[in-house]
């Protein structure tokens, strides 16, 4: 059984096998969509104050909402079309990030940690 990560890539390949957009959909353009997306979602954000960035307004969460649908679906087609299983390299950045960030050092801290040694 897919998973739902698979099964939106799959749709996401339909939708662009449907209008033949397969020879644009290269990882290269992808990654650039994906940074387009990703300021546009930032551009949502610029001129709020901290507070109404916790609490937008209705409009506002709409255009938000639509903004992290088109970051993700770039993801998601990133990730397809090199072959990289999203959910296993999110987890494995995670124990990377555990073992950089040890909690009883970084408690509330936002400090950068130095690389970890190979």
């Amino acid at each position: 059984m897919a998973t739902e990560l698979e099964e939106l890539a799959g749709r996401l390949r339909r939708f662009g096998a449907e209008r033949e957009w397969e020879k644009f959909h290269t990882p290269k353009n992808l990654a650039m969509a994906l940074a387009g997306e990703a300021g546009e979602l930032l551009a949502e954000f610029q001129w709020l104050t901290p507070g109404e960035s916790q609490r937008p307004d209705p409009e506002t969460l709409g255009r938000i909402r639509g903004e992290l649908a088109d970051v993700l679906n770039y993801l998601v087609q990133l990730a397809d079309a090199l072959e990289i299983d999203l959910m296993e390299a999110a987890y494995d950045k995670i124990d990377v990030s555990e073992r950089r960030y040890a909690s009883d050092i970084y408690r509330g801290s936002a400090r950068k940690a130095p690389p970890l040694s190979p």
